[in-house]
């Protein structure tokens, strides 16, 4: 044991899930840089590994023992912590995988620093601290900054709907907010390091407004906080991540489409383009009311990628009703899907639902969803080919070539110039590529330039 005291404090992450995962995960690393550790890679030795789990995937308890492992072959003496909604939900389970020496619940997490300083590598099942997730009525401001190009913006926390497929109420508890102080002090931070694109991300970020700080009245909502936002100077782009239909209002569409900052980019989810099914879901809106919201968005901005979250195979659903869903889509002027899986969880109303639909069936109705999604992007990037765009460089360089995303969510490509990195430049589209993304027409493209 005295040889592990005696190693170099060094911190390791991996982050599985969410873009509000990924914030947290990156809000504890500053937390124990600002301490003394060093943050490694992954696959280094490490005296601590810290995995933030999700619930959403299928193969939690999977993915969590193969990062486990992981950790350990790269450092069979490295602490191994376990955090994120997989360990809110399943602490017991997971303390019993070899290697685990801490579990950490919703409210727990943020104090890691204070349980790893005693912490000892386990010799049978991990140290567990987790609270009853009625407890999770706090909120912990986080930003998560990766390639420097754009940084994930928590903005809300937890959710109060009552959909009957999900856990994540159980994982993250009741629906809280930040103040527009705050956010708007984490905006300014993120502005000052030089990055170019803020992604607001939460649970369910249209309900921001409730519950700031516990149980104190909040004055503002969703449309007042982006409002605010859009003033930020050093900010280029903000983009709003996922929204739920019935909370994404008329006047929200029109602020962004107006907005000086705000990108022309919505992701809605669907999960199901059958009225039955959203009932069945518990669902807070019809299909009607999402074509309406879809309607709006283009006709305000034409150009606007609109994405779109469906689930198949939930119980009930025969074919009359996921031709539903495929017809419904199919004439929705939309940019793409995410197309997930329907899996029985644990303490969900759904799991005892009659009607399960055969895995095979499943599968094969998230197959000719793909293939649709593949087509409406296809159509999408078609339609925008010649025009004037402005895209966001990163920084990797592949194989000398060097991408990025127009305001639009179009991926474009070009060959790499270092000089570009983390810049936004103003493009011409030229021509899918056979990757799926779309290239610069480099000689129009200059012409262009020399005008501006």
């Amino acid at each position: 044991m005295s040889d592990f005291l005696s190693q170099p404090k060094t911190v390791a992450f991996h982050t599985l899930g969410c873009k509000l995962n990924f914030a947290e995960t990156s809000t504890i690393a500053r937390q124990l840089t600002e301490a003394g550790y060093e943050k490694v890679s992954f696959d280094e030795p490490a005296k601590v590994y810290i995995i933030n789990t999700c619930s959403v995937t299928e193969n939690a308890d999977k993915e969590c023992k193969l990062h486990v492992k992981r950790a350990l072959r790269a450092n069979p003496e490295g602490l191994v912590a376990i955090i994120g909604c997989y360990a809110q939900l399943k602490p017991e389970e997971i303390s019993a995988i070899p290697g685990v020496d801490l579990v950490l619940g919703a409210k727990e997490k943020f104090n890691i620093l204070s349980y790893l300083d005693d912490l000892e590598k386990s010799e049978t099942k991990a140290m567990v601290h987790s609270c009853e997730i009625d407890e999770a009525d706090f909120f912990v401001g986080s930003y998560s900054i990766g390639d420097r190009t754009r940084a994930f913006l928590k903005v809300q926390d937890g959710c109060d709907y009552k959909c009957t497929y999900c856990t994540i109420p159980l994982a993250r508890g009741i629906s809280r907010s930040d103040t527009i102080g705050n956010v708007i002090a984490n905006a300014k931070e993120i502005a000052a390091k030089g990055i170019k694109e803020i992604v607001l991300t939460g649970v369910n970020i249209g309900d921001y407004g409730k519950g700031e700080f516990g149980n104190k009245k909040h004055e503002h909502t969703f449309l007042d906080l982006i409002a605010e936002l859009d003033k930020i100077e050093g900010i280029e782009r903000i983009r709003i991540s996922s929204i739920e239909p019935n909370l994404l209002k008329n006047e929200s569409i029109e602020l962004v489409a107006k907005s000086r900052s705000f990108v022309p980019h919505f992701h809605i989810p669907l999960q199901s383009g059958s009225d039955e099914l959203l009932k069945k879901m518990k669902r807070r809106y019809l299909t009607n009311l999402y074509k309406n919201r879809v309607e709006k968005i283009k006709e305000v901005m034409p150009r606007a990628a609109i994405g779109v979250d469906v689930i198949v195979g939930f119980p009930g659903e025969t074919e009359a009703l996921f031709m539903e869903t495929y017809n419904f889509i199919n004439e929705l002027p939309i940019s793409y899907l995410h197309v997930f899986t329907y899996s029985e969880r644990e303490n969900t109303e759904a799991a005892n639902m009659p009607g399960a639909v055969p895995i095979p069936e499943r599968k094969r109705r998230n197959k000719m969803l793909r293939i649709l999604s593949e087509k409406k992007k296809m159509e999408f990037y078609r339609s925008q080919l010649g025009r004037k765009l402005s895209v966001l460089w990163e920084h990797e360089n592949k194989k000398g070539m060097m991408y990025g995303f127009t305001e639009n969510y179009i991926r474009v490509s070009k060959t790499f110039d270092a000089k570009s990195v983390n810049q936004i430049e103003n493009i011409i589209l030229d021509q899918i590529s056979d990757e799926g993304c779309v290239s610069i027409k480099e000689s129009s493209y200059q012409e262009f330039l020399a005008k501006i």
